[in-house]
């Protein structure tokens, strides 16, 4: 079995505890025992699309990890903590609420590239150590800030979520009262939302913390093809495993298909280059059949294997 399971990780699991769940399930669908791996992580307290690569589909999980990502994110005003989320101590209060509208004006600061410092709890390596395992230490954490861009920023608005719609003025009266505002945001790699939020609450002349965070994308995976913990345990128990599991190729959907007859993709999964094949330069996944034989790198004096597959 190679493949892709989406999961939407729920608040509470860590990134490596979703990929036990995984395990557990093959071993109960009597699949036979192969590398599983995520694409990226995700915090416990976040919720979401967590892929997941099973076999074959463990050699390009690293693509997940530079893949533009979208998060719902929820700020609360008034209070900042050390971890920028629920799970911190208060470190900091202001009594300031902006408006709706104050919101609004300062999200186009935000948008675009941008510097950010990452929060000190984040896995970050510093001197070969996690950053989070150093603070939680006590020690002094110094984050450097990093390059990262938000391709899109937004309120996200009761109309766009399950709640009820409301008007401008109900809105308004609601961030003023309830000091939160919800907000969707789509980035680069690299991005860290809980540091997104400190700064665009302290642009607004006060401090706050994420409260909610549940990522609605990965790549080319979103909220649509995720499975819940649930669904995943039921379908391996029932055998059917395979209905969960999504193709290889799904995750390369941006790279261009390249047919290759059954001699070229002997030989490319052998790892030898193939001379004067014509083909436009770049990253090409090499199919025979439609079956993943290789990612390819595309050149005037031919094709050069980047990963190849054992399917």
């Amino acid at each position: 079995m190679h493949g892709w399971v989406i999961l939407d990780k729920p608040v509470g699991l860590g990134s490596t505890q979703a990929v036990s769940a995984v395990k557990r399930a093959l071993r109960e669908a009597g699949e036979p025992k192969t590398k599983v791996g995520h694409g990226g992580t995700l915090d416990p307290l976040a919720s979401g699309v967590l892929p997941i690569a099973i076999g074959e589909a463990t050699k390009v999980a690293g693509r997940m990890l530079d893949a533009t990502k979208a998060y719902d994110f929820t700020i609360r005003f008034g209070e900042e903590t050390d971890t920028l989320d629920l799970e911190g101590a208060v470190i900091a209060t202001s009594d300031v609420r902006p408006t709706l509208a104050q919101v609004e004006a300062v999200l186009c600061a935000f948008t675009g590239p941008i510097e950010q410092v990452p929060p000190a709890y984040s896995a970050l390596k510093i001197d070969g150590k996690a950053a989070y395992a150093r603070a939680r230490a006590g020690e002094e954490v110094e984050m450097g800030p990093r390059s990262v861009t938000v391709h899109a920023l937004s309120i996200l608005q009761p109309g766009e979520s399950e709640e009820p719609a409301e008007d401008r003025e109900q809105l308004e009266f609601r961030l003023s009262g309830s000091g939160e505002v919800t907000l969707s945001a789509t980035v680069s790699k690299g991005t860290y939302i809980r540091s997104l939020a400190r700064d665009i609450a302290r642009a607004l002349n006060t401090v706050g913390h994420v409260t909610m965070l549940r990522r609605t994308r990965a790549g080319p995976f979103g909220l649509d093809s995720a499975i819940s913990l649930d669904f995943l345990a039921e379908t391996a128990k029932a055998r059917e495993l395979t209905r969960t599991v999504v193709p290889l190729q799904a995750a390369l959907d941006d790279i261009p298909a390249l047919p290759v007859t059954p001699d070229q993709a002997q030989l490319l999964r052998h790892g030898q280059r193939l001379a004067g094949f014509p083909a436009t330069p770049g990253l090409q996944l090499a199919c025979l059949d439609d079956v993943p034989v290789a990612l390819v790198e595309a050149a005037v004096d031919g094709l050069k294997v980047v990963r190849g597959f054992n399917l």
